[in-house]
């Protein structure tokens, strides 16, 4: 009975996603459409597998195609790849991937996939390509496929593409790979020819060198013929649990040649992941909105055995959480898989390293999960807006840790707080980058890391402070509303924001994403009549300022920034609750301090009180008399 549920309300799933599909707000608006039909034999033995593949792919963009592309993520794990010379040539390369050849003191690091040898390499090699039936021109190029099609394809025509594929899974290096640290066998991320990205950019053809992905949107049918002895784990709703392992306790396995079936299906989803292993368990819940959780494991105590539990519960509450906050989740399951280097979103699965003590377990759950929201449902390009994806993911993963795992009730006002700090070490360490470099391309890990994750939730906090937290979270809901399943872009989101709250802000994402301009502000001179500000930097800000008088009373002076073009309403919460407000007349970014009147005697005046401006130098936003 509960398969026909799950079967059902899939089919409804996609029935609202594709009467959805027609909704966006930019005129002109169109994406490419893929439907995957997979079937692969897995020699678990030889870390092998044949596949075939059946891909319809339709063509929306206004023009004829007459090439297409596919990546093939597994020929980067080979010695001379582009991912292999990433490793041997930046500063701090991903202490995963390498060796360390010195010393803790004095490291000297060298590739894993350079000592990669020919039964341990990663590879995806295409056998036959055809469109229609016509054999189609190809050739690999590292992680690239090329393929010259016998024809054009038209606008508005889809194509059926047949692909028969062999593939060795590498030693387990970055995401994907056999024989994990934990000891997972199988984690299969992005194990198959999956085609690129075509849009109003053009062609997305990154070489995978290490960072994330771009793909478009599609419907996946997927059977795995596997060792009868494994449990799967995987993308999308199990068609026939009653006959594999692990999922019914009364299941009748159904094998042929020592194999089971395994047949998953998912729609309107852009990646699709699995994972295998003997030993893992299955455990599910379901949320009180009806999403089905699982969680699939390696059992190798009874703390890890207890945390799961602990998690499993905890991640159905933040489904909830979610969808209320950020807009429905769509999809009727979610699995959460042991496996990979640590933690990866896929369509409607993660992969993630199991083995952790509980708050990191969560943590790394909840941030995984909320990109079912940044990541899968809008199909952000993570290999271009990298903190449109991890910046705000990690926006979203804290208020669920607060408000799920700490239970804290009341936020702080500003609960991005480590993130601003992190960001603020990052500004005055000499090594930033504009936030809108291509990911692949920081020149160090720790600048991308720290602004992908944590100056894209700063960014996210800090529009909060502009535009008002009830505008902020009305712009995350209506955002929803419009881009699902669209692959929206940064400025699309800004769009939005503008709309809902009436203000201009231009200004704000151009400079805060393409510089690495610095927020400095500070409080100058103040009288018994009058308080000077001034802007100590090359970027200006709207401000909040706190006056307490020496009476007791206060009062909170509101500065709107002339670019605005309006002001954000009052927010009568936290440390503002009963405070009277007066706004003032607008500050110019070309003048560089700020004067205003008082009609009694301030003791204390505060720039931000709520810590939500990102100013890099805050002892001198606050001055006592």
């Amino acid at each position: 009975m509960k398969i026909k549920i799950i079967s059902f309300l899939a089919v409804l799933c996609a029935i609202h996603m594709l009467g959805q599909e027609a909704k966006a707000q930019r005129k002109g608006f169109w994406q490419q459409k893929v439907d995957y039909t997979m079937d692969v034999n897995v020699d678990e033995k030889a870390y092998q597998y044949e596949g075939k593949m059946t891909l319809k792919y339709s063509n929306n963009a206004g023009q004829s195609l007459s090439k297409v592309y596919f990546h093939l993520y597994f020929n980067a794990f080979q010695p001379g790849s582009m991912m292999d010379y990433r490793l041997k040539n930046i500063s701090d390369p991903d202490k995963r991937m390498v060796s360390n050849m010195g010393t803790k003191e004095k490291p000297l690091y060298q590739s894993r996939i350079e000592k990669l040898q020919p039964n341990q390499i990663g590879y995806q090699k295409v056998k036959s390509l055809t469109m229609n039936g016509a054999p189609t021109q190809f050739k690999t190029d590292g992680t690239i496929l090329e393929v010259i099609l016998p024809r054009a394809i038209k606008d508005g025509e889809t194509v059926s593409f047949a692909m028969e594929w062999t593939a060795q899974v590498p030693e387990q290096i970055r995401r994907s790979g056999r024989n994990s640290a934990e000891g997972v066998a199988l984690s299969m991320a992005q194990w198959y020819p999956k085609m690129a990205q075509f849009d109003e950019f053009g062609w997305h053809l990154d070489e995978y060198v290490g960072r994330e992905f771009i793909a478009p949107f599609g419907n996946f049918d997927v059977t795995i013929h596997l060792n009868q002895n494994y449990v799967v784990g995987a993308s999308g709703v199990l068609q026939n649990p009653n006959e594999v392992k692990g999922y019914q306790p009364k299941a009748k396995i159904k094998t042929s040649d020592g194999k089971a079936t395994w047949r998953y299906k998912a729609q309107n989803i852009h990646d699709f992941v699995w994972a295998a292993d003997p030993k893992f368990v299955v455990d599910s819940a379901a949320s009180k909105n009806g999403i089905k959780v699982y969680t699939v494991y390696l059992p190798t105590d009874k703390q890890v055995v207890s945390n799961w539990k602990t998690a499993l519960g905890l991640s159905t509450e933040f489904f909830d959480f979610c969808s209320a906050k950020f807009g429905t989740y769509p999809w009727p399951t979610y699995t959460i898989i042991q496996g990979g280097d640590g933690g990866m979103e896929y369509g409607t699965a993660t992969l993630i390293t199991g083995g952790r003590n509980l708050k990191s377990l969560v943590g790394v759950i909840f941030h995984e999960s909320a990109h079912s929201w940044y990541q899968q449902l809008f199909g952000i390009n993570e290999t271009v807006d990298e903190w449109f994806d991890e910046g705000f993911t990690s926006y979203v993963e804290e208020l669920a840790m607060q408000h799920l795992f700490d239970k804290r009730g009341a936020i702080a006002s500003n609960p991005m707080i480590n993130a601003y700090r992190a960001y603020y070490k990052l500004a005055l360490s000499g090594k930033e980058e504009p936030m809108s470099l291509l990911a692949d391309y920081y020149n160090t890990n720790y600048a991308y890391s720290n602004e992908a994750y944590n100056k894209g939730a700063v960014l996210a906090e800090q529009l909060g402070y502009i535009i008002g937290q009830e505008n902020l979270e009305k712009t995350f809901l209506r955002f929803y509303d419009i881009w699902k399943f669209k692959h929206p872009t940064p400025n699309d989101f800004k769009r939005v924001a503008e709309e809902v709250s009436g203000i201009n802000l231009k200004w704000y994402f151009n400079l805060f994403i393409n510089t690495t301009r610095q927020i400095d502000y500070a409080v100058g001179n103040v009288s018994d009549t009058e308080i000077q500000l001034v802007n100590k930097s090359n970027f200006a800000m709207p401000l909040d300022v706190l006056v307490e008088y020496r009476d007791g009373s206060k009062e909170l002076f509101y500065i709107p920034l002339r670019e605005m073009r309006g002001e954000k309403p009052a927010e009568q919460s936290g440390i503002y609750k009963g405070v009277k407000r007066t706004v003032l007349e607008d500050w110019f970014w070309t003048k560089p301090d700020y004067k205003f009147s008082v009609a009694k005697a301030p003791k204390n005046v505060t720039i931000d009180p709520s810590l939500r401006l990102a100013d890099v130098e805050s002892s001198d936003n606050s001055l006592t008399r």
